[in-house]
């Protein structure tokens, strides 16, 4: 059990094979000197906007439920990039001793690192971004978005452990914010009330019905995805484009990323 609710860890997930005109590229982004994550890329011609994804405990870029809500996105002309959080070699230290899947700090860090290079990458730099979380991804898309509210300009959470984003945190958030949580889910969706009372009022909780924690029912993957979309297709055509480059997260962003840092394992 970790923070008072249960210890929600995902099956390392198979890949889900892109259509053939998505055309995706596997980046390695830099974080902290010496490292870099893996993300997969894919942008359509011309795109309209970027979604960078942040997945749960235990899962990665090739999780089956994130690459199936991306797809509906590279219909609608976004580009998204899928990012493993971890290096492959603290991935595989936390395959077997679970050290790191809970360090929102070290992931919050990785995230504002991608949001950086993304912004400053040729072929993205002009386009809006937004940020897709999911489960314990959703509180370090929180507090990355908190850290450097002017780099993003929608954010989507999908089952969000909201609970472990302090609520300073929370209410530094500017993005307009989506909470999709699954009906049945009942621990998730009392943390995502509660969180929705701190954030910007532009801001909604969206409930899928018979849905539970994973969505797997039928049909729950596919609402969450359609209502995604529409949130991002939304938000991102009034969010100002920039063009100059950027040399990575503030000082300031650094020294307070976001709160005290946690370690629950």
């Amino acid at each position: 059990m970790v923070g008072g609710l249960p210890r929600m860890d995902v099956p390392r997930a198979q890949p889900v094979p892109w259509a053939e005109e998505e055309d995706p590229r596997t980046v390695r982004v830099p974080v902290e000197p010496g490292k870099r994550v893996l993300g997969d890329l894919v942008l359509p011609r011309p795109a309209s906007g970027l979604v960078l994804f942040a997945h749960g405990s235990g899962s990665g870029r090739l999780s089956p439920s994130n690459r199936n809500v991306a797809a509906v996105l590279h219909r609608a002309r976004m580009a998204t990039l899928l990012l493993d959080l971890l290096t492959e070699e603290e991935a595989a230290e936390d395959e077997e001793t679970r050290v790191h899947r809970f360090n929102i700090r070290l992931l919050t860090g990785r995230l504002l690192y991608s949001l950086a290079w993304a912004r400053r990458e040729g072929s993205l730099r002009a386009l809006p971004i937004g940020l897709y979380g999911a489960s314990t991804g959703g509180a370090a898309v929180l507090r990355a978005g908190a850290a450097e509210p002017s780099w993003v300009g929608a954010i989507v959470l999908r089952g969000a452990r909201t609970d472990l984003t302090p609520v300073e945190a929370l209410e530094r958030v500017q993005a307009p914010t989506l909470l999709l949580v699954g009906e049945r889910d009942s621990p998730i969706l009392e943390v995502n009330r509660q969180a929705l009372g701190h954030l910007p009022s532009s801001s909604v909780l969206s409930i899928v019905p018979r849905a539970t924690h994973l969505f797997e029912e039928p049909g729950a993957l596919s609402e969450v995805g359609r209502r995604s979309r529409d949130w991002f297709l939304r938000h991102l055509q009034t969010f100002p484009q920039r063009t100059e480059p950027e040399r990575g997260p503030t000082a300031a962003a650094r020294s307070r990323t976001v709160g005290p840092g946690v370690n629950l394992v």
